[in-house]
């Protein structure tokens, strides 16, 4: 067998170690996985971009509705009150309100031209007309309405 065919020690050397490091991506990919909420070195917990499942009305007022009560049992330190933001619906002759912010969802309610709504949070959705954001209304039912046909009376919503 002549020099140049055989592989020199070094290439055998590293082809070993990533043959190796392959192997640990691969053990620990599992691992990774099955913590839905991996931990930093600080011991907070990331948070990653929702998914439009998570993007649902009903899961935010849960999750609403369970800082509430949080806060109620804490009573002992007094906070400032939440912000509230407001906008007047501008579409007409109605603004049709789903339950996620996309154009595709199911339609669970509508609002009048000129109606005032409570703005809970806004986030990114479909876009309607060059604008992408949605607002999370508050009153009666939690549902989403794009950004496009409400305006904003005084500051805009926080993102959710």
């Amino acid at each position: 067998m002549s020099p140049l065919s055989r592989p020199s020690r070094f290439r055998r050397i590293g082809l070993c170690v990533a043959t190796g490091a392959l192997a640990a991506v691969t053990a620990a990919a599992p691992a990774l996985a099955a913590d839905p909420h991996p931990v930093d070195h600080r011991g907070e917990a990331h948070t990653s971009a929702p998914a439009s499942d998570e993007l649902s009305a009903s899961a935010l007022q849960r999750e609403h509705e369970a800082r509430q009560e949080a806060q109620t049992q804490n009573q002992a330190k007094p906070q400032a009150p939440k912000k509230t933001y407001k906008g007047r619906v501008i579409a007409k002759p109605y603004l049709l309100l789903r339950d996620k912010p996309t154009r595709s969802s199911k339609v669970v309610g509508s609002v009048k031209y000129g109606t005032v709504v409570k703005i809970f949070c806004k986030t990114t959705g479909d876009n309607v007309d060059g604008n992408d954001r949605w607002y999370l209304l508050t009153d009666g039912t939690w549902a989403w309405g794009s950004a496009r046909y409400i305006e904003n009376i005084g500051a805009a919503p926080r993102f959710c």
